[in-house]
């Protein structure tokens, strides 16, 4: 159970991690320029579903969805506090200085990278056929078909 927690942590800080990186580039790198400033949030919300899409792709080869799901899912919104209640002081910024719209707006776009990315790792494992349950359907193919055939006595 502490393995879980720890896993969960180390995602959530690592998606955190992304966005400290992305607000310190737009910080000295372009602190008045409002149009390199979106771009990078954008390039920084793709990266993190990116990141969720690796992490899917690697834990749905393992475990059912049951167990994966809901750790990944809260890695995911820990990380999305992370990011909006405490990366605004990174940028010498407060949660709330950009108006609530732009605190809404990164919620949306965070959640909705956040919901792409898991999708597109799960998908590409099932396509591939390298996911939990594809893989217990195969075995199950495979024990059938080596099984001998029971013989019925009348």
């Amino acid at each position: 159970m502490r393995q879980r927690w720890v896993r969960i942590a180390v995602l959530a800080a690592a998606l955190f991690a992304i966005n400290v990186v992305a607000r310190l580039v737009t910080r000295l790198s372009f602190p008045d320029n409002d149009t390199a400033g979106n771009r990078v949030s954008i390039i920084m919300f793709a990266v993190i579903g990116l990141v969720l899409a690796g992490v899917t792709f690697v834990r749905c080869q393992r475990v059912p969805p049951s167990v994966w799901l809901p750790d990944l899912a809260a890695a995911a919104a820990g990380g999305m506090l992370l990011t909006i209640l405490v990366g605004p002081f990174v940028s010498g910024d407060y949660p709330f200085s950009g108006g609530a719209g732009n605190f809404f707006s990164q919620i949306w776009l965070y959640g909705g990278f956040a919901i792409v990315g898991t999708l597109l790792g799960y998908w590409l494992a099932t396509m591939l056929g390298r996911d939990y349950r594809s893989k217990s359907l195969k075995a199950f193919a495979t024990a059938k078909v080596t099984r001998p055939r029971r013989v019925v006595r009348r």
